[in-house]
């Protein structure tokens, strides 16, 4: 077969030199926190099925009756064929439970966040878009053809003076995750939404690590920090805790009419299938009925992060929840680390340039509420382990 790109080799040599290459592997994830990979058994600290529910039977149980009732593809876009009952189900499900007027799905949380930052500005616009901010958002900005401007979350008096300097802006959009997905922090969404009404500018939370863990009802970080009023768009994703697969936007009745008619990912992809639907459903049942998951999912992710911090070992500070990274600076090493993890029974996730800067590699260890305790020790066994023999090279 001839080789159209001879130049790829070199480069995928020169990522592995540095680190960065990534290779595909086949995992099958296991209820209770497990997975199998390689032929291993594995504790599977990698996941963001938060809480666990994508193995969950009732879960399960609703995605095979969908199935069997509808089929088990969408058939083509939602706009060109209509929604199935189980879209129009999830998506006023959605809307109940965000206390929003109504919602839209879209087949991926990336293809949610692009297709309403496109829709929503425009050349005419600014966006000042967080610096840990998702790809998706970030792609969206980019996409939108709005002037983009980059903050720190840290520094809001800079943000404050850029918004200002933008009042010349047809539309104004402060863009930002509700938790920023490689740090496990906070935005700071009061100082944030407050920033907003002094300026006439709308902000936009992606809460797709948010959404099932934090808040009252596990609505997210808008509900924790008290800002759901303020925040214009809310944006999640049916993948993490609510263990199924698919985006969606919920906000005003107006709104979900204009990203209905103007989100292209949305317009012009095949929905999710019907089964999907089905099983998020019964996760925001679960979500709500059962608020001792997100409870226990603290505890452990406490449990996980006061153990780091006893080893020595550098984390981010001010995180709480799930996410809990181990810094490493150095890509190789952080390789190293994960896989000496995984031949002692344990799988996280390696986190290197382009998803976080170069200079800070880490691993990135998510905490399900499928856990227990006695896991997160003896992770945490290990760990102290693998790192002790990395120091010592």
């Amino acid at each position: 077969m001839p080789e159209h790109f001879p130049w790829m080799a070199d480069e995928l040599e020169a990522l592995g030199e540095q680190g960065l290459l990534r290779k595909r592997r086949t995992v099958r994830r296991r209820a209770g926190g497990w997975c199998e990979a390689d032929g291993r058994i594995l504790v599977d600290f990698a996941s963001n099925d938060y809480l666990g529910l994508s193995h969950d039977p009732r879960l399960i149980e609703a995605a095979q009756r969908a199935a069997v009732e509808c089929g088990t593809g969408s058939g083509s876009s939602a706009l060109v064929v209509g929604r199935s009952i189980w879209h129009e189900r999830l998506e006023h499900r959605l809307a109940h439970f965000e206390g929003q007027e109504a919602a839209v799905l879209f087949p991926t949380g990336y293809a949610a966040n692009v297709g309403a930052i496109t829709a929503l500005v425009g050349d005419d616009d600014a966006i000042f878009s967080d610096s840990l901010n998702h790809a998706s958002l970030i792609d969206g900005c980019r996409l939108s053809g709005a002037s983009v401007s980059i903050y720190n979350h840290h520094a809001l008096v800079s943000l404050e003076a850029r918004l200002a300097a933008a009042r010349g802006a047809r539309r104004r959009l402060i863009v930002t995750d509700g938790v920023f997905s490689m740090d496990g922090v906070q935005a700071p969404l009061r100082e944030l939404c407050a920033l907003a009404r002094r300026n006439g500018a709308q902000v936009l939370v992606d809460e797709a690590h948010a959404t099932g863990v934090f808040g009252r009802h596990g609505r997210g970080t808008a509900e924790l920090l008290e800002v759901e009023e303020s925040v214009a768009i809310r944006v999640g994703t049916l993948s993490k805790a609510i263990g199924s697969v698919g985006g969606f936007v919920c906000g005003s009745r107006t709104l979900i009419d204009w990203l209905w008619n103007r989100a292209r990912p949305q317009i012009f992809s095949t929905a999710a299938p019907p089964s999907a639907c089905a099983a998020a459903c019964t996760a925001l049942d679960i979500i709500e009925s059962e608020p001792g998951l997100r409870a226990n999912l603290f505890v452990l992710s406490q449990q996980l992060r006061d153990g780091i911090q006893e080893l020595g070992l550098e984390t981010i500070a001010g995180g709480s929840g799930p996410i809990v990274p181990v810094i490493m600076n150095d890509a190789q090493v952080a390789v190293r680390v994960a896989e000496g993890l995984e031949q002692q029974g344990f799988l996280v996730g390696v986190m290197r340039h382009p998803s976080v800067p170069r200079e800070s590699a880490r691993l990135r260890i998510t905490v399900s509420a499928a856990h227990g305790p006695q896991m997160i020790e003896e992770l945490l066994s290990v760990l102290k382990n693998v790192a002790a023999a990395e120091q010592a090279v």
